[in-house]
């Protein structure tokens, strides 16, 4: 790609992560990338095509890591248990949530679905709907492998999925993503898997012996 473009790209996520798509004028992306507004309009038609394209990357970019954690659970043997988790956790962490790129495309969609439509669809597509789907598919093949017992996959996926969410607010989308928010957030996620499967662990022992 142009390095201008890139460098336009780079730029207006920064902002627009920062201070919301509505509030960055195609001024302050030249200022800060140093350029005048015409080289904008030489590689873009207008702001919304610069979001446009950096959605466009994004979408693409978590399509490709949902393909990975449904092949992973194509490919996982029978006995995968907890280690599954581990694995499509550290994946949804660490090259989604953690991922400089897709965390600052996450902070810009959560200030702008107040009052964008389309990006209130995108936003809850990829923060609620294809996690909840993915992680309630494990449960549902947890359980028919006799890994563990649920009745209700969705809800359990619920259950799972919501502290780690206001983990998320907490820290990864509540300004900079610093070191010390990075590891805050995966201290208390994981601990939380820890304690989430230990606590279903010991419900199957109770029933067992009931």
């Amino acid at each position: 790609m142009n390095g201008t473009k890139q460098r336009i790209l780079d730029v207006s996520l920064d902002l627009f992560s920062q201070n919301g798509f509505s509030a960055v004028s195609v001024r302050d992306i030249c200022k800060r990338v140093g350029i005048k507004e015409s080289s904008v309009y030489y590689h873009f038609k207008n702001k919304q095509s610069i979001l446009d394209d950096l959605l466009q990357h994004f979408e693409a970019a978590a399509t490709e890591l949902m393909l990975q954690l449904e092949q992973a659970l194509k490919d996982a043997p029978d006995t995968f248990g907890e280690n599954l988790w581990k694995e499509t956790c550290y994946c949804f962490f660490e090259k989604y949530l953690l991922d400089g790129y897709c965390n600052k495309i996450m902070r810009l969609l959560s200030i702008e679905r107040f009052c964008n439509e389309e990006i209130q669809k995108i936003y809850d597509c990829w923060m609620f709907d294809k996690p909840l789907h993915f992680q309630a598919k494990v449960f549902s093949l947890l359980n028919t492998a006799g890994i563990i017992k649920t009745s209700d996959s969705e809800y359990s996926a619920v259950k799972l999925y919501a502290p780690i969410f206001l983990f998320m607010q907490q820290w990864l989308f509540c300004g900079t993503l610093t070191d010390e928010c990075k590891q805050a957030f995966r201290e208390n996620a994981y601990r939380h898997i820890q304690k989430f499967f230990i606590e279903m662990e010991d419900k199957q022992y109770d029933k067992c012996m009931t």
